[in-house]
């Protein structure tokens, strides 16, 4: 399989840096380097790293918001996205594994853009070179989230001139893509307007990506609705190519190609019931009696059980600038998977 482009084993990941704080450029250099380091890259991607002055930082962040998004978009199923099993997962071809693959690529696309625009990036700055129709009547104004220099980036750190020949390379590369994708439909283009009683005779312009709920929403669309495919060999062009099953046709015999957005698996998953190498199972998740409880628990019921949750209520703002609340308690009703 294709390495992913940054660990989502969820340990070197989330272990915090050390901060730079007031200190000579040689110590920043020297701290840099311990910071590439630390994270799981291959010799490649750690000399690209260690090149690039705050790229260990944007990548720790995106593995963070890949995680973080991944958990979110999953807090209802089966397999919610958990620590535990992860690097099993990603040996396989599940759907399950194309979707961490499209995340995470997502995440390290959405966040090196954010980054170079925050300015937190040594090599790249704001995206000021707008490809807009009304060039000449808009102004190019406000720092943009710098895609281009993010994606050209990218393909340079994760390697895919050589696609591999196995189906698993294929497919892990095509996920990959797909997360970029997904980042780059996000992107839109930003204006304010400036003139007298706010006419528009002038307007100032930046490029913005979406944020990156909207992105995982997105791939969650695309996880549901992924296409199983095989390895099959082009006549025309004399190699093999990814080939699910035909979409607007009866025939058999011609399989079709994926679509560019579509993420892709080879295998069928398990069903994350009980505890396996792949996830600790669903005994004792919460889960709602209206919703997902029988799915969830796989039909071995669940457990119901009351509870007394403190929250703030009759909240006021006091002059100037305070909010003094009370403190009420209600009853609540929690439903858990049984064993």
């Amino acid at each position: 399989p294709v390495p992913l482009p940054f660990s989502l084993t969820g340990k070197e990941a989330l272990t915090h840096f050390p901060s730079l704080g007031p200190s000579t450029s040689s110590a920043q250099g020297k701290v840099h380097v311990k910071q590439c380091d630390l994270l799981k890259l291959s010799r490649k991607q750690k000399r690209l790293c260690r090149r690039e002055p705050g790229l260990a930082e944007t990548l720790r962040d995106a593995i963070r918001l890949g995680i973080m998004e991944c958990q979110y978009q999953f807090r209802s199923e089966r397999w919610n996205c958990s620590l535990e099993g992860r690097t099993s997962l990603l040996k396989r071809g599940f759907k399950e594994t194309a979707f961490l693959y499209a995340v995470s690529s997502a995440a390290l696309t959405h966040s090196l853009a954010r980054a170079c625009s925050a300015g937190r990036m040594e090599r790249c700055t704001c995206d000021d070179s707008p490809d807009l129709e009304n060039r000449k009547a808009w102004q190019w104004g406000v720092c943009g989230d710098n895609l281009k220099y993010s994606t050209k980036f990218l393909k340079k750190f994760l390697g895919q001139k050589r696609i591999g020949k196995d189906l698993r390379a294929k497919v892990d590369i095509h996920n990959t893509n797909v997360g970029i994708k997904a980042v780059k439909n996000g992107l839109k283009t930003t204006c304010k307007c400036h003139g007298v009683s706010g006419s528009c005779a002038v307007r100032t312009c930046w490029k913005q990506l979406s944020p990156f709920h909207e992105i995982g929403r997105l791939l969650k669309l695309r996880y549901d609705d992924a296409v199983k495919v095989f390895s099959t060999t082009n006549d025309a062009v004399g190699h093999s190519e990814l080939a699910g099953p035909q979409r607007h046709s009866h025939s058999p015999k011609h399989p079709a190609s994926p679509r560019s957005t579509d993420l892709v698996y080879v295998e069928d998953s398990p069903s994350f019931c009980r505890p396996s190498k792949y996830s600790l199972g669903t005994a004792g998740r919460t889960c709602s009696r209206e919703g997902n409880c029988d799915s969830m628990c796989c039909g071995r019921g669940y457990n119901t059980q009351s509870r007394l949750v403190t929250f703030s209520c009759h909240c006021q703002v006091q002059w100037c600038c305070y909010v003094e609340c009370q403190q009420c308690m209600q009853e609540e009703v929690v439903y858990s998977c049984k064993q």
